[in-house]
């Protein structure tokens, strides 16, 4: 399988960790939850978490704190569908690819849901065969994208497709939830909106960097399903989200790269692009540490969540695209999402 192209979209409007805070401060919510809690939310929000900006579905940040089931469904409706096409219809153009050499769309999500999915809707937008292939994947979190890919690859290589249109979208300002939960209060000041599209072909196109998936590799732990998940309270999305992240997401990313790169007959020093899920600040420090990484190698994730935040199951696509866009240097790159479950994948890709 090859990546032919890759483009990302966000919503129309950017807002910094400074006027978060402000808006937070001032909202109704504030006052609502408990002093050890507004501390918490101060200190996140007011001293460097990693995350400077994010790009939110909503007109102004006070709109941010309209939170009840029938507004926050209304928001995924209405935006998801844009942002996954506008990033598909990008992905296209990059490919220089008609909308009918599509064979089949994979779309990831975990902060709504739709019935038609999304595919439908990015199929009208898009104007794909209405006899292309349809997958929505729901439920992986943050590890999202990967799932998409390997599925993508299984179409790809049985020979059912030639073209698969594979996007990720994540509308976490659709998922907003607040209590005096310190996991439910990080998780609000660190996610932003976004999607991401790639189109994974059976061949290389001509004219274009050559990147070629190869080796992937997955691990669930149901046993630490309770570290990282969603949960429905009063009809809302609510994120858990613990303490033990970092440490999992390290544990697990370590796992499925030594298995890669065995598979592979690679040491990890051949490594020469790391394109990682971030998770936040602390999974960053914690991914470094524990594979033993230059932080110079984490840069792209890094640089990406200082400016988008954490883009759920989009995140990996805007990374790949920074470190394309950089002209990286080539060889093996490691591609690693981790998320609710918990799980986590991994793929080498060969990168000419």
């Amino acid at each position: 399988m090859y990546l032919s192209s890759l483009a990302t979209a966000v919503p129309a409007r950017r807002y910094t960790r400074a006027e978060c805070w402000d808006a937070f401060a001032t909202s109704a919510w504030f006052g609502r939850l408990d002093e050890r809690s507004r501390a918490l939310a101060r200190l996140v929000l007011t001293r460097d978490n990693g995350m400077e900006s994010r790009w939110l579905a909503v007109d102004s940040l006070a709109e941010a704190f309209a939170i009840d089931a029938d507004t926050l469904q209304r928001r995924f409706a209405r935006h998801a569908p844009q942002l996954a096409a506008g990033a598909g219809r990008l992905a296209l153009q990059r490919a220089t690819l008609r909308p009918a050499d599509i064979d089949a769309v994979v779309v990831t999500t975990c902060t709504g849901y739709l019935c038609p999915g999304l595919t439908s809707y990015v199929n009208e937008q898009l104007g794909l065969s209405r006899h292309v292939k349809g997958f929505d994947l729901v439920g992986q979190g943050c590890a999202g994208a990967l799932p998409n890919w390997q599925l993508s690859s299984a179409l790809l290589d049985a020979g059912h497709c030639d073209h698969v249109l594979s996007i990720c979208v994540e509308i976490c300002s659709a998922a907003m939830y607040l209590d005096d939960d310190p996991g439910v209060l990080i998780s609000a000041c660190l996610f932003g909106d976004g999607a991401g599209a790639a189109v994974l072909s059976r061949n290389a196109l001509d004219g274009r960097r050559r990147v070629r998936w190869t080796t992937s590799v997955s691990v669930t732990a149901p046993a630490e399903r309770e570290a990282l998940r969603f949960e429905h309270r009063n009809g809302l999305l609510r994120n858990v989200l613990t303490r033990a992240v970092p440490r999992l997401a390290a544990e697990h990313a370590e796992e499925v790269l030594r298995l890669a790169t065995s598979r592979a007959g690679l040491a990890q020093d051949s490594i020469t692009g790391w394109i990682m899920h971030a998770g936040g600040r602390d999974v960053l420090l914690a991914l470094q540490e524990q594979l033993q990484l230059d932080p110079a190698a984490l840069r792209y994730s890094r640089n990406t969540l200082r400016e988008y935040g954490n883009l759920s199951s989009a995140f990996v696509y805007f990374v790949l695209d920074a470190a394309l866009a950089d002209s990286a240097a080539g060889g093996w790159w490691w591609l690693s999402s981790f998320g609710a479950g918990f799980t986590c994948h991994g793929a080498l890709l060969a990168v000419d």
